[in-house]
Protein backbone atom coordinates (compact mmCIF):
# COMPACT_ATOMS: atom_id res chain seq x y z
CA UNK A 1 0.00 0.00 0.00
CA UNK A 2 1.41 3.36 -1.06
CA UNK A 3 0.43 6.95 -0.40
CA UNK A 4 0.27 8.63 -3.82
CA UNK A 5 -0.92 12.24 -4.17
CA UNK A 6 -2.70 12.04 -0.84
CA UNK A 7 -4.49 8.76 -1.63
CA UNK A 8 -3.65 5.22 -0.54
CA UNK A 9 -3.32 2.81 -3.46
CA UNK A 10 -2.40 -0.81 -4.10
CA UNK A 11 -0.97 -1.72 -7.51
CA UNK A 12 -2.24 1.62 -8.77
CA UNK A 13 -5.83 1.16 -7.58
CA UNK A 14 -7.23 3.75 -5.15
CA UNK A 15 -8.52 1.97 -2.03
CA UNK A 16 -11.11 4.65 -1.29
CA UNK A 17 -12.48 4.28 -4.82
CA UNK A 18 -12.70 0.50 -4.29
CA UNK A 19 -14.67 1.06 -1.07
CA UNK A 20 -16.98 3.49 -2.87
CA UNK A 21 -17.53 1.15 -5.82
CA UNK A 22 -18.01 -2.14 -3.97
CA UNK A 23 -19.13 -0.90 -0.57
CA UNK A 24 -17.74 -1.53 2.87
CA UNK A 25 -16.83 -3.77 4.53
CA UNK A 26 -14.80 -5.38 1.74
CA UNK A 27 -11.69 -7.55 1.46
CA UNK A 28 -9.21 -6.37 -1.19
CA UNK A 29 -6.32 -8.53 -2.47
CA UNK A 30 -3.35 -7.32 -4.50
CA UNK A 31 -2.55 -10.08 -7.01
CA UNK A 32 0.87 -8.61 -7.80
CA UNK A 33 1.94 -8.99 -4.17
CA UNK A 34 0.90 -12.66 -4.16
CA UNK A 35 2.95 -13.33 -7.29
CA UNK A 36 5.91 -11.41 -5.84
CA UNK A 37 5.88 -13.56 -2.68
CA UNK A 38 5.57 -16.76 -4.71
CA UNK A 39 8.52 -15.89 -6.94
CA UNK A 40 10.63 -14.82 -3.97
CA UNK A 41 10.10 -18.20 -2.35
CA UNK A 42 11.04 -20.10 -5.51
CA UNK A 43 14.17 -18.01 -6.00
CA UNK A 44 15.30 -18.60 -2.41
CA UNK A 45 15.45 -22.38 -3.03
CA UNK A 46 16.68 -22.28 -6.63
CA UNK A 47 19.43 -24.94 -6.43
CA UNK A 48 16.97 -27.72 -5.52
CA UNK A 49 13.78 -29.25 -6.89
CA UNK A 50 11.23 -27.29 -4.88
CA UNK A 51 7.45 -27.64 -5.13
CA UNK A 52 5.16 -25.04 -3.57
CA UNK A 53 1.77 -26.29 -2.37
CA UNK A 54 -0.31 -23.25 -1.43
CA UNK A 55 -2.17 -23.81 1.87
CA UNK A 56 -5.60 -22.77 0.67
CA UNK A 57 -7.14 -22.67 4.15
CA UNK A 58 -5.58 -19.20 4.36
CA UNK A 59 -7.64 -17.82 1.47
CA UNK A 60 -9.62 -20.14 -0.77
CA UNK A 61 -11.44 -17.87 -3.22
CA UNK A 62 -11.34 -19.60 -6.62
CA UNK A 63 -9.82 -16.56 -8.32
CA UNK A 64 -6.89 -16.61 -5.88
CA UNK A 65 -6.46 -20.35 -6.45
CA UNK A 66 -6.40 -19.84 -10.21
CA UNK A 67 -3.90 -16.99 -9.89
CA UNK A 68 -1.49 -19.23 -7.97
CA UNK A 69 -2.11 -22.22 -10.26
CA UNK A 70 -1.13 -20.05 -13.22
CA UNK A 71 2.16 -19.32 -11.46
CA UNK A 72 2.87 -23.05 -11.22
CA UNK A 73 1.83 -23.62 -7.62
CA UNK A 74 0.32 -26.82 -6.29
CA UNK A 75 -2.22 -26.95 -3.46
CA UNK A 76 -2.26 -28.02 0.18
CA UNK A 77 -5.75 -28.99 1.34
CA UNK A 78 -7.10 -30.05 4.74
CA UNK A 79 -10.68 -31.07 3.90
CA UNK A 80 -12.35 -32.92 1.07
CA UNK A 81 -14.21 -29.73 0.18
CA UNK A 82 -10.91 -27.87 -0.25
CA UNK A 83 -9.85 -30.68 -2.59
CA UNK A 84 -13.00 -30.10 -4.66
CA UNK A 85 -12.33 -26.34 -4.69
CA UNK A 86 -8.84 -27.00 -6.00
CA UNK A 87 -10.03 -29.33 -8.73
CA UNK A 88 -12.72 -26.84 -9.74
CA UNK A 89 -10.06 -24.12 -9.97
CA UNK A 90 -8.14 -26.29 -12.45
CA UNK A 91 -5.45 -27.96 -10.33
CA UNK A 92 -4.43 -31.44 -11.44
CA UNK A 93 -4.95 -34.12 -8.75
CA UNK A 94 -1.21 -34.88 -8.79
CA UNK A 95 -0.54 -31.29 -7.71
CA UNK A 96 -2.79 -31.46 -4.63
CA UNK A 97 -1.82 -32.87 -1.24
CA UNK A 98 -4.58 -33.77 1.23
CA UNK A 99 -3.49 -33.36 4.87
CA UNK A 100 -6.52 -33.64 7.14
CA UNK A 101 -6.56 -34.49 10.81
CA UNK A 102 -9.14 -36.38 12.84
CA UNK A 103 -11.26 -37.20 9.78
CA UNK A 104 -12.97 -40.49 9.03
CA UNK A 105 -11.51 -43.14 6.76
CA UNK A 106 -14.44 -42.44 4.42
CA UNK A 107 -13.09 -38.93 3.77
CA UNK A 108 -9.66 -40.41 3.06
CA UNK A 109 -11.27 -42.87 0.62
CA UNK A 110 -13.07 -40.02 -1.14
CA UNK A 111 -9.74 -38.23 -1.61
CA UNK A 112 -8.11 -41.42 -2.93
CA UNK A 113 -10.85 -41.68 -5.57
CA UNK A 114 -10.05 -38.14 -6.67
CA UNK A 115 -6.40 -39.08 -7.19
CA UNK A 116 -4.70 -36.57 -4.88
CA UNK A 117 -1.67 -37.17 -2.63
CA UNK A 118 -2.74 -38.57 0.73
CA UNK A 119 -0.94 -37.39 3.88
CA UNK A 120 -1.72 -39.45 7.01
CA UNK A 121 -1.20 -38.08 10.50
CA UNK A 122 -2.28 -40.89 12.84
CA UNK A 123 -1.60 -44.59 13.21
CA UNK A 124 -5.26 -45.65 13.27
CA UNK A 125 -5.92 -44.21 9.80
CA UNK A 126 -2.56 -45.55 8.56
CA UNK A 127 -3.59 -49.07 9.59
CA UNK A 128 -7.00 -48.74 7.92
CA UNK A 129 -5.38 -47.23 4.82
CA UNK A 130 -3.00 -50.21 4.62
CA UNK A 131 -5.83 -52.74 4.94
CA UNK A 132 -7.73 -51.02 2.13
CA UNK A 133 -4.98 -50.24 -0.36
CA UNK A 134 -1.77 -52.10 0.51
CA UNK A 135 0.88 -50.75 -1.88
CA UNK A 136 -1.60 -49.84 -4.62
CA UNK A 137 -1.96 -46.22 -3.42
CA UNK A 138 1.07 -44.35 -2.07
CA UNK A 139 0.81 -42.09 0.94
CA UNK A 140 2.80 -39.50 2.84
CA UNK A 141 3.23 -39.66 6.61
CA UNK A 142 3.04 -36.57 8.80
CA UNK A 143 5.52 -36.67 11.66
CA UNK A 144 5.25 -34.66 14.85
CA UNK A 145 8.88 -33.71 15.59
CA UNK A 146 8.10 -32.39 19.09
CA UNK A 147 9.48 -28.95 18.34
CA UNK A 148 7.73 -26.01 19.96
CA UNK A 149 7.56 -23.31 17.31
CA UNK A 150 5.13 -20.58 16.36
CA UNK A 151 4.06 -17.15 17.51
CA UNK A 152 1.05 -18.36 19.54
CA UNK A 153 0.21 -21.67 21.21
CA UNK A 154 -2.92 -21.89 19.06
CA UNK A 155 -0.79 -21.97 15.89
CA UNK A 156 2.00 -24.21 17.22
CA UNK A 157 1.40 -27.65 15.75
CA UNK A 158 4.58 -29.66 16.25
CA UNK A 159 4.91 -29.83 20.04
CA UNK A 160 4.35 -32.87 22.26
CA UNK A 161 0.78 -31.94 23.23
CA UNK A 162 -0.34 -31.21 19.66
CA UNK A 163 -3.07 -33.26 17.98
CA UNK A 164 -1.18 -33.07 14.68
CA UNK A 165 1.06 -35.76 13.24
CA UNK A 166 2.48 -39.08 14.43
CA UNK A 167 5.04 -38.73 17.20
CA UNK A 168 8.62 -39.22 16.08
CA UNK A 169 8.88 -41.64 19.01
CA UNK A 170 6.26 -43.88 17.39
CA UNK A 171 8.16 -44.39 14.14
CA UNK A 172 9.17 -47.96 15.02
CA UNK A 173 5.47 -48.78 15.35
CA UNK A 174 4.80 -46.97 12.07
CA UNK A 175 7.49 -49.05 10.37
CA UNK A 176 5.78 -52.24 11.57
CA UNK A 177 2.40 -51.08 10.24
CA UNK A 178 3.95 -50.11 6.90
CA UNK A 179 5.71 -53.46 6.58
CA UNK A 180 2.74 -55.59 7.64
CA UNK A 181 0.40 -54.00 5.08
CA UNK A 182 3.09 -53.38 2.45
CA UNK A 183 2.23 -49.65 2.37
CA UNK A 184 4.17 -47.53 -0.12
CA UNK A 185 5.28 -44.39 1.71
CA UNK A 186 6.40 -41.84 -0.89
CA UNK A 187 6.70 -38.76 1.34
CA UNK A 188 7.48 -37.54 4.84
CA UNK A 189 5.91 -34.37 6.19
CA UNK A 190 6.18 -32.05 9.16
CA UNK A 191 4.71 -28.67 10.10
CA UNK A 192 5.90 -27.15 13.36
CA UNK A 193 3.71 -24.05 13.44
CA UNK A 194 3.30 -20.50 12.18
CA UNK A 195 5.34 -17.31 12.70
CA UNK A 196 8.70 -19.12 12.79
CA UNK A 197 11.71 -16.82 12.73
CA UNK A 198 14.71 -19.08 13.18
CA UNK A 199 16.13 -21.09 10.27
CA UNK A 200 17.53 -23.36 12.96
CA UNK A 201 14.01 -24.59 13.75
CA UNK A 202 13.58 -25.79 10.18
CA UNK A 203 17.03 -27.37 10.21
CA UNK A 204 16.29 -29.09 13.51
CA UNK A 205 13.09 -30.53 12.06
CA UNK A 206 14.90 -31.37 8.83
CA UNK A 207 17.41 -33.53 10.67
CA UNK A 208 14.56 -35.42 12.32
CA UNK A 209 12.94 -36.06 8.92
CA UNK A 210 16.24 -36.98 7.30
CA UNK A 211 17.00 -39.42 10.09
CA UNK A 212 13.52 -40.93 9.77
CA UNK A 213 13.88 -41.32 5.99
CA UNK A 214 16.25 -44.28 6.30
CA UNK A 215 13.26 -46.47 7.19
CA UNK A 216 11.35 -45.46 4.03
CA UNK A 217 13.20 -46.46 0.82
CA UNK A 218 10.53 -45.31 -1.65
CA UNK A 219 10.41 -41.59 -0.85
CA UNK A 220 9.82 -39.14 -3.68
CA UNK A 221 9.55 -35.95 -1.61
CA UNK A 222 10.06 -34.43 1.82
CA UNK A 223 7.51 -31.81 2.93
CA UNK A 224 8.52 -29.14 5.45
CA UNK A 225 5.10 -27.50 5.71
CA UNK A 226 5.55 -23.78 6.22
CA UNK A 227 5.24 -21.21 8.99
CA UNK A 228 7.23 -18.32 7.52
CA UNK A 229 6.61 -15.11 9.47
CA UNK A 230 5.44 -11.94 7.78
CA UNK A 231 5.51 -8.41 9.22
CA UNK A 232 2.32 -7.26 10.95
CA UNK A 233 3.70 -4.00 12.25
CA UNK A 234 6.64 -1.72 11.60
CA UNK A 235 9.85 -3.19 12.96
CA UNK A 236 8.58 -6.78 13.07
CA UNK A 237 11.27 -9.41 12.63
CA UNK A 238 10.37 -11.74 9.76
CA UNK A 239 11.63 -15.02 8.37
CA UNK A 240 14.67 -14.35 6.19
CA UNK A 241 13.62 -16.52 3.25
CA UNK A 242 16.92 -16.10 1.44
CA UNK A 243 18.94 -17.17 4.49
CA UNK A 244 16.57 -20.06 5.15
CA UNK A 245 16.67 -21.10 1.48
CA UNK A 246 20.45 -21.19 1.41
CA UNK A 247 20.72 -23.19 4.64
CA UNK A 248 17.99 -25.71 3.84
CA UNK A 249 19.06 -26.14 0.19
CA UNK A 250 22.64 -26.92 1.15
CA UNK A 251 21.65 -29.49 3.76
CA UNK A 252 18.95 -31.01 1.52
CA UNK A 253 21.40 -31.63 -1.30
CA UNK A 254 23.70 -33.39 1.16
CA UNK A 255 20.79 -35.51 2.38
CA UNK A 256 19.80 -36.53 -1.17
CA UNK A 257 23.34 -37.85 -1.71
CA UNK A 258 23.12 -39.77 1.56
CA UNK A 259 19.69 -41.13 0.63
CA UNK A 260 20.88 -42.20 -2.81
CA UNK A 261 18.57 -40.23 -5.08
CA UNK A 262 17.32 -36.72 -5.72
CA UNK A 263 14.03 -35.98 -3.97
CA UNK A 264 11.63 -33.07 -4.27
CA UNK A 265 11.39 -30.58 -1.41
CA UNK A 266 7.85 -29.37 -0.74
CA UNK A 267 6.65 -26.33 1.17
CA UNK A 268 3.05 -25.38 2.03
CA UNK A 269 2.95 -21.60 2.54
CA UNK A 270 -0.38 -19.92 3.14
CA UNK A 271 0.00 -16.73 5.15
CA UNK A 272 3.39 -16.03 3.56
CA UNK A 273 1.86 -15.87 0.09
CA UNK A 274 -1.37 -13.98 0.71
CA UNK A 275 -1.33 -12.16 4.05
CA UNK A 276 0.43 -8.98 2.95
CA UNK A 277 -1.64 -8.82 -0.23
CA UNK A 278 -4.85 -8.28 1.74
CA UNK A 279 -6.58 -5.12 2.96
CA UNK A 280 -9.84 -5.11 4.86
CA UNK A 281 -11.78 -1.87 4.39
CA UNK A 282 -14.46 -0.81 6.87
CA UNK A 283 -16.55 2.31 7.42
CA UNK A 284 -16.71 4.23 10.68
CA UNK A 285 -20.24 4.13 12.08
CA UNK A 286 -19.78 6.07 15.28
CA UNK A 287 -17.28 7.81 17.55
CA UNK A 288 -18.04 7.08 21.19
CA UNK A 289 -16.17 8.81 24.00
CA UNK A 290 -16.24 7.42 27.53
CA UNK A 291 -14.50 8.66 30.64
CA UNK A 292 -11.40 6.65 29.68
CA UNK A 293 -11.49 5.82 25.97
CA UNK A 294 -12.43 7.16 22.56
CA UNK A 295 -13.97 4.27 20.64
CA UNK A 296 -14.15 4.10 16.86
CA UNK A 297 -17.09 1.81 16.07
CA UNK A 298 -16.97 0.33 12.55
CA UNK A 299 -19.36 -1.62 10.33
CA UNK A 300 -17.64 -4.94 10.96
CA UNK A 301 -16.56 -7.17 13.82
CA UNK A 302 -15.19 -10.55 14.79
CA UNK A 303 -17.69 -12.05 12.35
CA UNK A 304 -15.47 -10.76 9.53
CA UNK A 305 -11.99 -10.66 11.08
CA UNK A 306 -11.72 -12.89 14.15
CA UNK A 307 -7.93 -13.08 14.40
CA UNK A 308 -7.42 -10.18 16.86
CA UNK A 309 -9.86 -11.76 19.34
CA UNK A 310 -8.82 -15.36 18.67
CA UNK A 311 -5.03 -15.02 18.45
CA UNK A 312 -4.37 -11.53 19.84
CA UNK A 313 -3.07 -10.79 16.36
CA UNK A 314 -1.98 -7.28 15.45
CA UNK A 315 -3.23 -5.59 12.28
CA UNK A 316 -2.01 -2.10 11.43
CA UNK A 317 -4.94 0.27 10.95
CA UNK A 318 -4.87 3.27 8.61
CA UNK A 319 -7.44 6.02 8.12
CA UNK A 320 -7.72 6.13 4.33
CA UNK A 321 -10.07 9.13 4.41
CA UNK A 322 -7.68 11.42 6.29
CA UNK A 323 -4.18 10.15 5.51
CA UNK A 324 -2.33 13.26 6.64
CA UNK A 325 -4.53 14.37 9.52
CA UNK A 326 -3.51 15.07 13.11
CA UNK A 327 -2.64 11.92 15.06
CA UNK A 328 -4.99 10.95 17.90
CA UNK A 329 -5.42 7.85 20.07
CA UNK A 330 -8.43 5.56 19.50
CA UNK A 331 -9.62 2.07 20.31
CA UNK A 332 -11.18 0.47 17.22
CA UNK A 333 -14.09 -1.87 17.89
CA UNK A 334 -16.77 -3.74 15.95
CA UNK A 335 -20.56 -3.87 15.92
CA UNK A 336 -20.98 -7.41 17.25
CA UNK A 337 -22.71 -8.15 20.57
CA UNK A 338 -19.43 -9.44 22.02
CA UNK A 339 -16.21 -7.72 22.90
CA UNK A 340 -14.67 -7.50 19.43
CA UNK A 341 -11.77 -5.10 19.68
CA UNK A 342 -9.62 -4.75 16.58
CA UNK A 343 -6.99 -2.59 18.25
CA UNK A 344 -6.48 -0.85 21.60
CA UNK A 345 -4.99 2.63 21.89
CA UNK A 346 -4.05 3.02 18.24
CA UNK A 347 -2.56 6.23 16.91
CA UNK A 348 -4.63 7.15 13.83
CA UNK A 349 -5.08 10.23 11.71
CA UNK A 350 -8.08 12.04 13.18
CA UNK A 351 -11.18 9.94 12.58
CA UNK A 352 -14.65 11.16 11.63
CA UNK A 353 -17.88 9.25 11.22
CA UNK A 354 -18.12 7.96 7.67
CA UNK A 355 -14.34 7.61 7.23
CA UNK A 356 -12.91 4.45 5.64
CA UNK A 357 -10.35 2.55 7.72
CA UNK A 358 -8.02 -0.11 6.38
CA UNK A 359 -6.74 -3.16 8.26
CA UNK A 360 -3.47 -4.28 6.70
CA UNK A 361 -2.18 -7.85 6.38
CA UNK A 362 -5.72 -9.15 6.08
CA UNK A 363 -5.21 -11.59 3.21
CA UNK A 364 -4.79 -14.71 5.35
CA UNK A 365 -7.40 -16.22 7.67
CA UNK A 366 -9.73 -13.28 7.25
CA UNK A 367 -12.60 -14.17 4.97
CA UNK A 368 -12.05 -17.92 5.35
CA UNK A 369 -12.70 -17.65 9.12
CA UNK A 370 -15.66 -15.29 8.76
CA UNK A 371 -19.18 -16.15 9.90
CA UNK A 372 -22.77 -14.97 10.01
CA UNK A 373 -22.70 -14.34 13.74
CA UNK A 374 -25.41 -11.87 14.83
CA UNK A 375 -27.06 -12.65 11.45
CA UNK A 376 -24.58 -10.35 9.72
CA UNK A 377 -23.68 -10.78 6.07
CA UNK A 378 -20.19 -11.81 5.03
CA UNK A 379 -18.43 -9.11 3.01
CA UNK A 380 -17.48 -8.87 -0.65
CA UNK A 381 -14.02 -9.76 -1.96
CA UNK A 382 -12.13 -7.79 -4.63
CA UNK A 383 -8.97 -8.72 -6.53
CA UNK A 384 -6.68 -6.04 -7.97
CA UNK A 385 -5.05 -7.56 -11.05
CA UNK A 386 -3.90 -6.19 -14.39
CA UNK A 387 -4.43 -2.64 -13.08
CA UNK A 388 -8.10 -3.35 -12.43
CA UNK A 389 -10.17 -3.95 -9.31
CA UNK A 390 -12.50 -6.89 -9.96
CA UNK A 391 -15.27 -8.32 -7.77
CA UNK A 392 -14.49 -11.98 -6.99
CA UNK A 393 -17.21 -12.60 -4.39
CA UNK A 394 -20.48 -10.77 -3.95
CA UNK A 395 -21.54 -9.46 -0.57
CA UNK A 396 -24.11 -11.74 1.02
CA UNK A 397 -27.79 -10.80 1.12
CA UNK A 398 -30.66 -11.70 3.43
CA UNK A 399 -31.64 -14.69 1.28
CA UNK A 400 -28.20 -16.21 1.93
CA UNK A 401 -28.96 -16.41 5.66
CA UNK A 402 -32.06 -18.50 4.95
CA UNK A 403 -30.76 -20.52 2.01
CA UNK A 404 -30.40 -23.85 3.80
CA UNK A 405 -33.17 -23.51 6.35
CA UNK A 406 -36.13 -25.88 6.09
CA UNK A 407 -39.52 -24.63 7.23
CA UNK A 408 -41.61 -26.94 9.38
CA UNK A 409 -45.19 -26.86 10.62
CA UNK A 410 -45.35 -25.44 14.16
Amino acid sequence: MELVNGQYTTSGSDLIEIANEFGAPVYVYDGNKIVEQYQRLLNAFKPINIKVKYACKALNNSSILKLLKNQGSGLDTVSINEVHLGLKAGFEPKDIIFTPNCVSIEEIQAAVKLGVHINIDNISILEQFGHLYGNSVPCCIRINPHILAGGNTKISTGHIDSKFGISVYQLRHVARVVKSSNIRVNGLHMHTGSDILDAGVFLQGAEILFDSAKDFPDLEFVDFGSGFKVAYKEGDITTDIEELGAAISSRFMEFCKEYGKELELWFEPGKYLVSESGYFLVKVNVLKQTTATVFVGVDSGLNHLIRPMLYDSYHSIVNLSNPEGKQRIYTVVGYICETDTFGWDRKLSEVHEGDILCFKNAGAYGFTMSSNYNARFRPAEVLVWNNKAQLIRKREEFEDLLRNEVEVEL
